[in-house]
């Protein structure tokens, strides 16, 4: 036994003496030692009651919301990247339909159509004289009254010879054909009104040049020429009887001819007739006027060769044309206005008129009873 300083054995176990490893002896370490075992307890207490917490908010709050699972992608392996195309352009909207043309109140009406002679503007020669009243270096070629019927089916052609004797109203007797030359357009209604009792509802009227445009823009016509004959004017054109294909340069030369012919402007009257019917069959071939931008159109392009009377546009063109697409080129009705004969007034060649039937022709265009007198 090993001796302790102060001769004390040393003390073991269950001892009473005091613990040399803690100051202030037994009762000191006992203390120390509750406080051990009570701190010990309290943290070990924690613990469990840190535990019981976490586990009641896991087992206690609401499950969450599985995601949907993300399908894995595998690429494609490509030896060049493929660019994405651009989408392509939207289509493009459909036209609009055509405004459509007004139908013409369903009641006859009256058309004077003039071939003026001018090599030059009839246009500017008509607005020259309506402007200052002055005379123009300019006379009708060709004078028709084309009388169109309410159902629009056919027509009727009154061919009056230029050469005619009337009255023009406020200047006195001349030649019918004078009148475009003294008062213009206005003047020459006035004087075709006054000599057959008729109201005359529009007036058109083309020059040498806008009958070769009209006939050019139309592609040519195809004229049934009555019997063979050669022209005497600008490049001599020759006509074979039978339907000749001609350009405006032959339209032109044979509306003009009358040299050769025996009864000179009496064929000559025929020929411009047989013009005018060939002019509308091309006009009307296929259906054309029931389209009703082509009759737009072609008002637009007429414009360029007509000069009409003040308030008939080419909107009101197109309008009279589109009433005319069921015309029946075949049933025009043609005739001359009656004539007594020629003679000589102040030295000039003259042609009196037939009053008798001049008058008679007059009634039937206001009663609609033409087609007695002018017949296919």
């Amino acid at each position: 036994m090993v001796s302790t300083p102060g001769g004390h054995d040393p003390i073991g176990p269950g001892r009473s003496g005091p613990d040399p490893a803690v100051p202030g002896g037994p009762k000191a370490g006992l203390i120390l030692g509750l406080k051990r075992r009570q701190i010990l307890a309290l943290v070990l207490t924690l613990a469990l009651v840190a535990v019981v917490a976490v586990s009641t908010l896991i087992f206690t709050r609401p499950a969450p919301e599985v995601a949907a699972p993300v399908p894995a992608v595998t690429e494609t392996p490509s030896a060049t990247p493929t660019p994405s195309e651009p989408p392509p352009p939207p289509a493009p909207a459909a036209p609009p339909p055509p405004e459509p043309i007004p139908e013409l109140p369903a009641a006859a009406m009256n058309i004077l159509v003039i071939g003026s002679d001018s090599r030059a503007s009839a246009r500017d020669m008509e607005a020259h004289t309506a402007a200052t009243g002055e005379p123009q270096d300019q006379r009708a070629d060709v004078l028709m009254v084309v009388h169109v019927p309410a159902d629009r089916r056919t027509l009727y052609v009154v061919s009056i010879m230029r050469d005619t004797w009337v009255e023009i109203p406020g200047y006195g007797g001349a030649k019918v054909n004078t009148a475009l030359q003294i008062g213009g357009i206005d003047m020459t209604a006035r004087t075709v009104e006054s000599l057959l009792g008729i109201r005359l509802d529009h007036t058109l009227m083309l020059d040498f040049n806008g009958l070769k445009a009209l006939t050019d823009g139309l592609g040519g016509i195809d004229v049934n020429v009555p019997f063979p004959f050669q022209s005497t004017h600008d490049t001599g054109h020759v006509f074979s009887a039978g339907v000749n294909h001609l350009d405006g340069q032959a339209a032109l030369e044979f509306s003009r001819e009358r040299y050769a012919f025996v009864d000179g402007d009496y064929q000559r009257v025929q020929n411009q007739r047989i013009l005018l019917r060939a002019i509308l069959a091309k006009l009307t071939a296929g259906g054309a006027l029931n389209d009703v931008n082509a009759v737009r159109s072609l008002a637009g392009f007429a414009a360029c060769c007509l000069t009409v009377n003040r308030g008939f546009d080419p909107v009101q063109v197109a309008i009279l044309a589109y009433s005319l697409r069921n015309l029946d080129v075949n049933a025009i009705g043609t005739m001359t206005l009656p004539t007594a004969g020629p003679g000589f007034v102040a030295g000039q060649s003259v042609l009196f008129p037939d009053y008798g039937g001049v008058n008679a022709v007059g009634a039937a265009l206001r009663d609609g009873t033409i087609g007695q007198y002018a017949v296919p």
